[in-house]
């Protein structure tokens, strides 16, 4: 049997002409939290809408337990999808929602009743069964969205950025709760997010896209501590991307001096992207380090100050717990560790 339980093959589509995936490939566990994470048009809700049966690639293949899909409408795929606006039934009440599909179904009305109070239970709204919709908050109308749509027990869930509606503190709490219910029922959950917290928060690998094109697929550890090139690197988090030199393996010229690093396999004196996350800069004295510079702003953040500090030949954003006054000569070092050097993206509008 199949491991993977989703596969994309090469997956390309244009609409009106215009590239929207450029030869995706990508493969979905069992019981996995995959995240799709990119700026707006990058492709990733047309992704989720060709996985869920809502449109058809140009070309390449969708396999599902390693069975070509293409062609198979929405409602005959072991998928269920969660929008961002719910499209709750306002003239149902929350236990009718929940039964719709059950309903259709022709299940037995003794296995809805119990089926509808085990959703509930799941997605803390017991006691709710005879709310009207409309009544609800946002947060309660997307639990509903969640309960209708694994009632049915899909195999996948496809999540169309279904927080962007709720406000910040909310937003935060239905993260925890999506993974604890994606834990609880072990369903194959599929994420659709701009946001880069929300992705590193929830999943269990992540995808980021852009320009139709997948950048990098792995851990939300992997993604953050070891960005494959510099879009990565600046969407995932802040980041300093230096234009660097090269000079052997690790060693690396940037900013006028050279530094000990630990990458190796790149040509000497090839130009490459150094990147240096802002919370991995030590402010020290100016004598002390290689690099020095002007603080010339402050902002604070709550859990910590973000200066922007600038050196000779770069303006380095710099996050710290402690606050160096406006217009202070200070000193910036790194270790070798914490410098990432990737190769010139192809892509680099910098």
């Amino acid at each position: 049997m199949n491991q993977n339980l989703v596969d994309l093959i090469d997956i390309r589509k244009e609409f009106d002409g215009e590239p929207v995936l450029k030869g995706i490939s990508l493969s979905i566990r069992n019981r996995e939290f995959v995240t799709l994470l990119g700026p707006s048009g990058c492709g990733k809700t047309t992704t989720l809408r060709i996985i869920g049966g809502f449109e058809t690639p140009d070309s390449g293949d969708v396999l599902f337990d390693g069975k070509r899909l293409n062609d198979v409408p929405p409602y005959k795929r072991e998928v269920n999808t969660v929008f961002q606006r719910y499209a709750l039934f306002p003239h149902l009440n929350v236990a009718e929602n929940i039964a719709f599909g059950l309903r259709i179904r022709n299940i037995h009305e003794k296995d809805i009743q119990r089926k509808i109070q085990e959703m509930l239970e799941l997605v803390g709204l017991r006691g709710f069964e005879k709310r009207n919709t409309t009544s609800l908050s946002g947060g309660q109308q997307q639990r509903v969205a969640i309960a209708r749509a694994l009632v049915n027990q899909p195999r996948v869930l496809l999540l169309d950025e279904p927080l962007g509606a709720l406000d910040l503190k909310l937003r935060k709490d239905m993260q925890i709760e999506l993974k604890r219910i994606q834990q609880s029922t072990g369903i194959t959950f599929l994420y659709v997010t701009h946001d880069q917290e929300e992705a590193l928060t929830m999943s269990d690998r992540v995808v980021v896209m852009n320009h139709g094109s997948i950048q990098q697929v792995g851990s939300p550890t992997d993604i953050y501590n070891e960005p494959e090139n510099a879009f990565v690197a600046d969407f995932i988090g802040e980041s300093n991307i230096i234009d660097g030199i090269m000079l052997e393996d690790c060693k690396v010229c940037f900013c006028g001096h050279d530094f000990e690093c630990v990458d190796k396999g790149f040509a000497k004196k090839e130009p490459v992207d150094v990147v240096i996350r802002p919370e991995d800069l030590r402010i020290g004295f100016p004598g002390d380090s290689q690099l020095q510079g002007v603080v010339e702003s402050i902002v604070f953040k709550g859990v910590h100050y973000e200066m922007m500090i600038r050196t000779e030949h770069f303006t380095f954003m710099v996050h710290s717990t402690a606050a160096e006054p406006v217009g202070k000569t200070v000193g910036l070092s790194v270790v070798p560790f914490d410098i990432h050097i990737m190769k010139k993206s192809m892509e680099d509008n910098r």
